[in-house]
């Protein structure tokens, strides 16, 4: 069994510098942890795979496609292969949990 504390991959990220830390990574399946501080601009791109932002914690807003839509703790985001998304108008720091399907980078645009 893999199992994990939230707050050891706190810690982790934290001490990588980066905003974003993938802890499990299988063929079908990789999760991270995605944090962007309160006014922090997002630089993602579009991905080649599908994915889910469930935030653990912080406010900020999500653009997916077209669509704007508040976000905050408990709020639970599906982003379509290749669908541009990005949060932004963070008020308070947004901790997001990351699940990509199948890894993420495991597949390119077609």
């Amino acid at each position: 069994m893999d199992a994990y504390e939230l707050t050891d991959l706190v810690a982790q990220r934290d001490a990588s510098g980066r905003p974003y830390l993938e802890f499990i990574s299988v063929p079908d399946l990789s999760v991270g942890l995605y944090v962007l501080g309160a006014g922090q601009p997002d630089r993602q791109q579009p991905h080649t795979e599908d994915e889910v932002y469930y935030v653990i914690s912080g406010r900020g807003k999500v653009t997916v496609g077209d669509e704007i839509r508040d976000v905050g703790p408990g709020s639970i985001v599906f982003v379509a292969t290749a669908v541009p998304h990005r949060f932004h108008d963070i008020t308070e720091d947004l901790t997001l949990f990351v699940a990509f399907g199948p890894a993420e980078g495991s597949r390119g645009l077609g």
